[in-house]
């Protein structure tokens, strides 16, 4: 499955339990050009009112009064499987990263992000990119890396679902390369400049790679890359 690039403006749903914060945080979004398509301060209502706003992002906090932000991940990729989740927390301790990540979120971000940094974060994150406050990337690649050392728990064939390395479709000596740039923690912009392409090439090669492997986004492509040993 490829992913699904936004046409126009980005499509984005605030989550946040502060009235003045999910205010200002739409304002920027507004202002910068992009479609706020609902706010909402409740984890619940926000799953219920996605599946009508079909957000192509969601801006979700991490701590809310009903549900946590992890359960709100899960109920919105159920809802909606191709939508993408950027956190923005004041939290920036390594369970909460990691256990946003794991539930399914592109992207975490803490408060003290700058304005520029967060929209930049939501364009990204709406292309499909792992988008990380300095300094997460480091961690999550990190748990990638522990994981991947660790027994698979269904066995020697991993969890259920998962493409059996065995029988991997054949990449091009291309994808392979992008590939191995994305396991290292590469940006798009990043990995274009180091093999002297495009932006919007080295995208189509993400999004055939990520088709080929049957995997949805680049935080699965990782995990894969490095499981096989691709990000040394």
């Amino acid at each position: 499955m490829t992913e699904r690039q936004p046409s126009g403006p980005v499509r984005v749903m605030v989550v946040d339990d502060h009235p003045m914060w999910r205010a200002g945080v739409a304002r920027d979004l507004t202002e910068a050009g992009h479609l706020v398509v609902a706010t909402t301060g409740e984890g619940r209502q926000a799953v219920r009112v996605a599946a009508a706003a079909r957000p192509d992002v969601v801006v979700l906090d991490l701590q809310l009064p009903d549900v946590s932000g992890v359960d709100v991940i899960q109920g919105l990729r159920a809802a909606l499987p191709q939508v993408r989740v950027l956190m923005l927390s004041a939290s920036g301790e390594q369970q909460s990263v990691l256990d946003a990540v794991k539930a399914g979120a592109t992207g975490y971000l803490v408060k003290s992000a700058a304005p520029s940094e967060f929209l930049d974060a939501v364009r990204r994150t709406a292309a499909g990119e792992p988008v990380f406050t300095p300094g997460l990337a480091g961690l999550v690649l990190g748990e990638y890396r522990r994981l991947a050392a660790d027994p698979p728990p269904d066995g020697p064939d991993g969890p259920a679902g998962a493409p059996d390395a065995g029988a991997a479709p054949r990449l091009t000596d291309r994808e392979t390369e992008v590939l191995r740039l994305v396991a290292k923690g590469m940006s798009y912009k990043q990995i274009a400049q180091r093999l002297g392409l495009s932006h919007r090439t080295v995208q189509n090669h993400v999004q055939n790679t990520l088709g080929k492997l049957q995997l949805h986004n680049r935080v699965e492509l990782t995990r894969y890359a490095i499981e096989r040993g691709l990000d040394d």
